[in-house]
């Protein structure tokens, strides 16, 4: 059983986004009984090649928020993203709430700061969010107790924010027949996510666990909510007891086989910065950079 505060009894509604460009649900999570809520995982729409940024994505979270009379209190990433741009800036300056991250977004600055070229106008210090959390941390959503369980391995500041009997796991576990992600990024390490998933199976079996991405494998329809209990008996990766040499024996076999996202590059850029884009130049325009053959 997890050693964590998890309180069953609280029930958030959970309304998600799908996001086709980047196979990316986002969520509103709201306290039942308040108008407060927070946003997980937000997506920024991006036009790689034309070099546009767009916010349809975003705009419908923000509708939503507003035609159901809402009040936006976070904004949570469950790690720096590399397959979608957070919108969490765009929202906020529009409806408020709080940026949070984990604490280890520092080790991803430094990680790709070096990567992207960045000045030591950069700050490598989690500055540009309005709250890093450390594992086990509380916060309220409402009347509504979350926490945040440090979950690395597939980067290390990734988190899962466990909201009453919800639980957002970003990229840690896929659906039962996707698997799990990939741990082959700077500050990666399968073992690592196998520990990590194994504390997010250690949650109470009927918890809700909500999905980051969701590919549809074999053809099926898009899907993102699962249990503790499913995964724990059906995941392909790491379900009905498979150890840990099996699992870090699959995962590295497998990533050594992946291509890069294909948002990796503005991706990182712009998540490492909690979703602004580089700073522009005199001139008021705003560049992304292509390292070369360093990824």
């Amino acid at each position: 059983m997890s050693d964590y505060p998890v309180n069953m009894g609280e029930k958030p509604d959970v309304f998600p986004f799908f996001d086709p460009d980047t196979n990316t649900i986002s969520y509103v999570v709201k306290d039942p009984n308040s108008r407060s809520c927070a946003v997980v995982d937000s997506v920024m729409d991006i036009n790689y090649a034309g070099g546009r940024i767009t916010y349809d994505h975003a705009d419908e979270i923000i509708d939503f928020i507003r035609k159901n009379e809402l009040d936006l209190e976070w904004l949570i990433e469950t790690h720096v993203h590399a397959d979608h741009l957070s919108a969490a800036p765009y929202i906020q300056d529009r409806l408020g709430g709080k940026i949070g991250i984990g604490r280890n977004i520092m080790i991803v600055q430094e990680t790709f700061g070096k990567v992207f070229n960045e000045g030591t106008e950069f700050r490598r210090d989690g500055s540009q969010f309005d709250r890093l959390f450390d594992d086990g941390d509380t916060y309220r959503i409402g009347e509504l107790t979350a926490f945040a369980m440090h979950t690395p391995g597939h980067t290390p500041a990734c988190m899962t924010h466990v909201m009453g009997d919800a639980a957002f796991v970003g990229d840690t576990l896929f659906m039962p027949d996707g698997g799990s992600a990939r741990a082959d990024f700077p500050g990666g390490d399968a073992g690592t996510l196998y520990d990590s998933i194994q504390k997010v199976l250690s949650l109470p079996a009927e918890m809700r666990l909500f999905m980051c991405h969701d590919y549809g494998p074999e053809g099926r329809e898009i899907a993102w909510e699962t249990t503790v209990a499913e995964e724990k008996s059906n995941n392909i990766h790491v379900g009905g007891g498979k150890t840990k040499e099996e699992f870090v024996k699959m995962r590295t076999e497998r990533d050594a086989q992946l291509d890069l996202p294909r948002l990796i590059l503005p991706s990182l850029q712009v998540n490492m910065r909690a979703g602004a884009l580089p700073p522009a130049d005199k001139d008021g325009r705003y560049f992304l950079k292509v390292p070369i053959n360093q990824l």
